[in-house]
């Protein structure tokens, strides 16, 4: 893999993580899951909250700057 293919794939990794995680901890039926079958699991993913969301703009912004700078 080139560093210019790399360059293009991973602002979309960064983005599909932080969109697993907002929907993980933000949905209600989710978090209901999580709380009863992983435990202390879904407490330590609970703190990746933030980063999520982070990721989650970020990564989505930089994904469309890509597509957008690759389209033209």
């Amino acid at each position: 893999m080139t560093p210019e293919k790399l360059d293009y794939i991973f602002p979309f990794i960064v983005f599909l993580y932080g969109l697993l995680i907002v929907i993980v901890v933000e949905t209600p039926a989710f978090v209901r899951i999580g709380q009863a079958r992983l435990g202390s699991f879904y407490d330590n993913l609970l703190r990746h909250k933030s980063l999520g969301w982070v990721c989650f703009f970020v990564g989505g912004l930089w994904s469309a700057q890509n597509v957008w700078y690759f389209a033209l």
